[in-house]
């Protein structure tokens, strides 16, 4: 695994997952934002001309969805034309890429969703990252990891009883991308654990916690229903190899 690390870049290195991935691929590069800004693409260029890179890992984002609502500028330079960066950095180089994207691009009607089955976000947040997605698929050496996670002890008061989810701590989605970084993958794949509700969910990350419910009518934002995810593509890799 050190071999394959070493040819790795992995952007958003110092947000959640990247402080989690990091001490399962040690050698791999995590650059600060400051050192790789997905919004310059000739500092992106000048980062990584002496480094024999094989995999590109776009983690970096603007993540939080009523933030995305106020700043949808904000949304639109990092993640979208941050994306579309990658993706033109990687074909100039023909790297590898994987693009970490987000279960919300779907409507949430429906539930257990498959890699194919159709998108349609219902926030600014999710069509920002759609939009990383239309980048993405314009490259055939990629890769679009669509999951869910969050610390591994749930932050908040409340959590909603209302909304489906295949979310699981960050420790775990870090571990299942990792167990993929030797595969030669293209295409979607999803990420995550079994169908429930997310204060299930918070519940079983933090069983001692006092945590209240709460309903997606009580917040301001628009709040997807059901967005679980059918992740058998997945487990047929890692049960195959």
């Amino acid at each position: 695994m050190t071999d394959i690390a070493k040819h790795i870049l992995f952007t958003g290195g110092s947000g959640l997952l990247g402080r989690e991935v990091k001490p399962h691929l040690p050698q791999a590069w995590y650059p600060t934002s400051a050192e790789f800004d997905v919004t310059n693409y000739s500092q992106m260029q000048e980062f990584i001309k002496d480094k024999s890179l094989t995999l590109i890992i776009h983690a970096a984002a603007f993540t939080s969805p009523p933030q995305v609502d106020k700043n949808p500028a904000k949304g639109i330079e990092v993640n979208l034309i941050g994306t579309a960066n990658v993706v033109k950095l990687c074909l100039a180089h023909q790297l590898r890429l994987w693009y970490i994207s987000t279960d919300y691009v779907f409507k949430g009607d429906q539930g257990n969703y498959k890699e194919d089955d159709p998108v349609s976000p219902v926030n600014k947040y999710a069509w920002s990252k759609l939009g990383g997605e239309c980048a993405v698929k314009m490259y055939d050496n990629s890769l679009i990891i669509r999951t869910s996670f969050g610390p591994n002890e749930f932050p908040y008061p409340k959590a909603f009883t209302d909304q489906w989810t295949s979310r699981e701590s960050v420790r775990t989605i870090a571990q299942k991308i990792v167990a993929l970084v030797d595969q030669n993958l293209t295409g979607v794949i999803h990420l995550g654990g079994s169908r429930q509700t997310v204060y299930e969910y918070a519940k079983n990350l933090s069983p001692t916690k006092d945590i209240a419910p709460l309903s997606t009518q009580e917040v301001a934002f628009n709040v997807p229903k059901d967005t679980s995810l059918d992740c058998s593509r997945y487990q047929q890799i890692v049960t195959t190899n």
